[in-house]
């Protein structure tokens, strides 16, 4: 039987278009799953690949892999801490520095002085058998204040490396000025605080949870396991990042879910080391010899700073002083934001990102709880109670979008919280598009402080080169970097120590300083304030959104 081509035409013709569909689709497929996996990964990305054959025995340690072309940099900056730390040792308490017999006093006095004068203060430091310190290295905090006029200020502490210390202050206001210089921790607390934190990961204990539709499983976490069960190893490959659980049987390390957090038993401390922590020996202050000191106007002009401060701006150490509770940067001119309204016309048509901890999500909650200015997007009641939930809150007449996030492992919390909505600080700034509108605030260090230095080095690198990436793709966007501020003086120092959150502010403002960044030195302003709890009050949170509105607006 003849068959004509016309016959068999649309036979072939519709195997070719069913081809062309079937490869379409499946590269449509490949797109959406690159895109997802290389451009967008969270937590949720990175459980999904680690699969089956994921599994590892022996000691993990997010440490030990190679840390690529960062390497050097990393040790860098892990090296230029390393040189400062007092390298003492000591066999009793009784060796050590201490404050109350320690002296303050005035090395060149004057008669009067006026504002705008420098002061210094001389601190001979002794231990506690009453003999002379012969070396430095003592973690001190030096501020004037006078409490009528609600003013205050921090000091630059001069270490002199033989047991004398010089405070250096700058006189900003007109009246009686006190002054206080606290020791934090003696040189040899300093040093081993620093052997400590460097030594591992074993301080803080994490739980991650596995579950399926049948059980729930709860498996020890961490950055650093020594076991000989098979392990989920959780990894962020362009950027090094590092996390293990063990795996649970008969799950696979994709059905982790939550996580949580809380301080071991564990020490790095020596039984004498710990002496050197308890409560009566932090933050003592030193006495003086002398009173008061009366500043005087002197006829000056009033020289204040016109211009507002602009990103790029960086301040030295001290940068600003508060008076009558406003803070006064040195330099440029801090705007301030009191209103809701001041607020809503700043932030009109603007998005605008908040990713670290709960000292950033302060600032949602100040917008959205006291001055109401802005409302919770389909937030209940029982999430706002889960604190470590994304916020989102928004202003619809002002077309105004604030999201708060936090910034992820290592994160600290007691109370579980869902790992498959979180994704590292670096890869959060790759989802934003930025633009002109686009405002992002960034802070890092509460939770990065009972870990090595190293991981902290790490994350804010990793931070950094995400910015990088969002200004080649949008120039314009803002970028606020909030440093960490000053805490409690009755926590667990070992791991929370602001001696712990001073290295880390030094390193922070090297790795971003040449970046198109604004900073709010929060621990400038806390200490000047004396705020030592680890959210500051309302004040001085005030202070820190005028610093970052300034910036904006």
């Amino acid at each position: 039987m003849k068959v004509w081509a016309s016959e068999t035409f649309p036979s072939n013709t519709m195997k070719n278009a069913f081809r062309l569909i079937l490869a379409m689709t499946v590269t449509f497929l490949f797109i959406t799953w690159y895109r997802n996996a290389e451009q967008f990964p969270s937590f949720r990305y990175l459980l999904q690949i680690c699969q089956e054959s994921t599994r590892y025995k022996g000691t993990l340690n997010s440490e030990s892999n190679s840390y690529g072309s960062d390497d050097l940099k990393i040790n860098q900056l892990f090296n230029k801490i390393q040189g400062i730390i007092p390298k003492v040792t000591f066999t009793h308490v009784d060796n050590t520095t201490s404050a109350r017999n320690s002296r303050a006093f005035l090395p060149n006095p004057k008669d009067m002085y006026c504002i705008g004068d420098p002061l210094t203060v001389q601190l001979n430091m002794y231990d506690f058998l009453g003999n002379r310190k012969k070396y430095g290295g003592d973690f001190l905090r030096a501020r004037i204040y006078s409490p009528g006029l609600n003013a205050s200020a921090s000091g630059r502490i001069e270490d002199l490396s033989n047991g004398t210390y010089l405070a250096h202050f700058s006189l900003f206001w007109e009246g009686l000025v006190e002054v206080s210089v606290l020791l934090m921790h003696p040189s040899e607390g300093v040093a081993a605080l620093w052997r400590a934190r460097n030594e591992g990961y074993e301080n803080i204990i994490y739980t991650g949870m596995f579950t399926s539709a049948t059980e729930t499983i709860y498996q020890k976490c961490g950055f650093h396991l020594a076991t000989t069960d098979d392990v989920c190893e959780y990894r962020d490959q362009r950027d090094e990042e590092y996390f293990f659980c063990i795996k649970p049987p008969n799950l696979p390390c994709e059905a982790l879910t939550h996580m949580n957090s809380v301080n071991s038993n564990h020490t790095y401390f020596s039984d004498v080391e710990k002496g050197l922590f308890n409560r009566s020996n932090i933050g003592v202050e030193i006495p003086n010899s002398f009173q008061a000191i009366r500043v005087s106007s002197c006829n000056k002009k009033d020289t204040a700073v016109q211009e507002k401060c602009k990103i790029r701006t960086r301040f030295p150490f001290p940068g600003g002083y508060f008076l009558r509770n406003v803070w006064y940067p040195l330099g440029c001119n801090m705007h301030r934001f009191e209103t809701g309204e001041q607020i809503t016309n700043c932030l009109q048509g603007k998005k605008v990102f908040l990713i670290g901890d709960s000292t950033l999500r302060q600032f949602i909650k100040h917008f959205t709880e006291t001055l109401n200015i802005m409302m919770y997007f389909n937030h209940t009641e029982n999430e706002l109670q889960s604190w470590q939930k994304t916020l989102v809150s928004i202003n619809m007449d002002k077309s105004i979008f604030v999201q708060w996030k936090k910034h992820t492992l290592p994160f600290i919390s007691k109370t579980f919280y869902s790992v498959k909505e979180d994704t590292y600080a670096a890869r959060q700034i790759d989802q934003i598009g930025g633009g002109q509108n686009t405002i992002l605030l960034v802070t890092l260090g509460q939770h990065l402080r009972p870990f090595p230095f190293r991981t902290f080095i790490r994350r804010a690198i990793n931070i950094r080169q995400a910015i990088e990436r969002l200004f080649q793709r949008s120039p314009e966007t803002t970028v606020i970097i909030k440093e960490e501020n000053a805490r409690d003086m009755d926590i667990d120092m070992e791991r929370f120590s602001d001696f712990h959150g001073y290295v880390q502010y030094v390193i922070l403002k090297e790795i971003f300083q040449d970046l198109n960044v604004g900073f709010v030195d929060a621990l400038d302003m806390t200490i000047a304030y004396a705020s030592n709890v680890i959210h500051p009050p309302l004040e001085v949170l005030e202070n820190f959104i005028s610093m970052c509105l300034t910036y904006i607006c």
